[in-house]
């Protein structure tokens, strides 16, 4: 049992990697991007709050898969077909399938969290953004020091699950040649014929990645408490 481990630890661990990576650059950029996407949709200037509608309807509505497959397959091809495009600098990068996945998966997080992060913000309460004001805030300083923290303590359960969801999207990373888990999990099948065991340990990976993230978002916010 087993015993295919040894042979591809290196493509297991390189998985790994690879989805950790797209963990990362899209949660942190996409989350970047849903702040953006919440004030706008709290805009009360129409010319403002349009745009970001629609941009989180057709995300939205939209399979993740589908978007992945636009980006890679038809953008894309668009850019091999242009001499100028293979021949600068960004071609190494454009040709690769994971800065497309990384791509469509920080425009869902954007989609996805600016709607939770819009809720969260209408919910804090109008005492404390007035006592902000009086107290001579900025409205960029009240944003960082008192609405959007208040916002995220408040979402932090729903965040964990978001996040969740984004680690076992990266998945599909897999359906564009990139070796990411379950991609390095296809390779061992296709070259060992072992169908259950990579994918049992493809999925307790990704468990305790998920545990780590629960983890981490259970931390957030706590206070360290005081010994007399």
């Amino acid at each position: 049992m087993f015993s295919w481990f040894s042979d591809f630890a290196g493509d297991l661990w390189l998985g790994v990697k690879i989805t950790i990576a797209l963990l990362l650059l899209a949660g942190f950029f996409g989350f970047l991007l849903a702040i953006g996407i919440a004030l706008m949709r709290l805009a009360r200037n129409p010319l403002i709050a349009a745009p970001a509608q629609f941009f989180c309807s057709v995300l939205r509505g939209t399979p993740l898969l589908v978007q992945i497959y636009v980006l890679y397959y038809g953008v894309g091809t668009l850019f091999a077909s242009y001499p100028a495009i293979r021949g600068s600098v960004l071609w190494p990068y454009l040709r690769e399938g994971f800065w497309y996945v990384a791509f469509a998966l920080i425009l869902s997080v954007g989609a996805y969290v600016g709607e939770v992060l819009r809720g969260g913000l209408r919910a804090v309460p109008k005492g404390e953004l007035e006592a902000a004001r009086a107290y001579g805030m900025r409205p960029f300083l009240m944003l960082r020091r008192i609405w959007l923290p208040r916002a995220l303590y408040m979402l932090k359960p729903t965040l964990a699950g978001e996040s969740v969801m984004l680690l076992k999207s990266t998945a599909l990373a897999s359906t564009v040649a990139v070796t990411d888990l379950l991609g390095a999990a296809n390779l061992v099948r296709s070259q060992t014929m072992i169908v259950y065991e990579p994918l049992l340990l493809v999925a307790l990976i990704y468990i305790a990645l998920a545990f780590l993230i629960e983890r981490g978002f259970s931390l957030f916010g706590v206070t360290p408490q005081r010994t007399a």
